[in-house]
């Protein structure tokens, strides 16, 4: 079972990460071990899991043209109604008014699907740093 934190607490942790594919699942899975502390609720876990994959993804691919010797930071605030996951590639960004869900097309973008899979796990999807930049909010529920 996970921690509990008081209302007011913030718990938080920072990642480095190779930028390439074959690091992304041994990458994810450390920061959904931090996750999971605070997360007791599975569903959410599951969520949380599907953007934070996506995200880094885009990171590596992206941001990083799939080269271990780029990094990828990710850093985690946990309280005890939300995560914030964030994570931050070196690359150039893309222009987020691209991913508009309202503007989105399956048959014409060839990128985007994940930031809307993303939208459609978290609370809320933002971006800094000209889009080389993902914030991940997510509501957690306490089972």
């Amino acid at each position: 079972m996970g921690t509990s934190l008081p209302q007011s607490e913030v718990a938080g942790r920072e990642f480095e990460f190779p930028g390439d594919l074959a690091s992304v699942a041994g990458s994810r899975e450390e920061v959904m071990q931090f996750v999971c502390e605070y997360c007791p609720n599975e569903a959410d876990q599951i969520d949380i899991l599907v953007a934070l994959h996506e995200a880094m993804v885009n990171a590596v691919v992206h941001g990083c043209g799939d080269d271990p010797a780029e990094k990828i930071q990710c850093s985690v605030a946990a309280d005890a109604s939300e995560i914030t996951i964030t994570v931050r590639d070196p690359g150039s960004g893309f222009d987020p008014a691209s991913a508009d869900p309202d503007n989105y097309s399956s048959s014409t973008l060839t990128h985007g699907r994940g930031i809307c899979l993303m939208r459609s796990m978290v609370t809320e999807v933002t971006f800094a740093r000209g889009g080389a930049e993902v914030r991940l909010h997510k509501h957690i529920e306490h089972s």
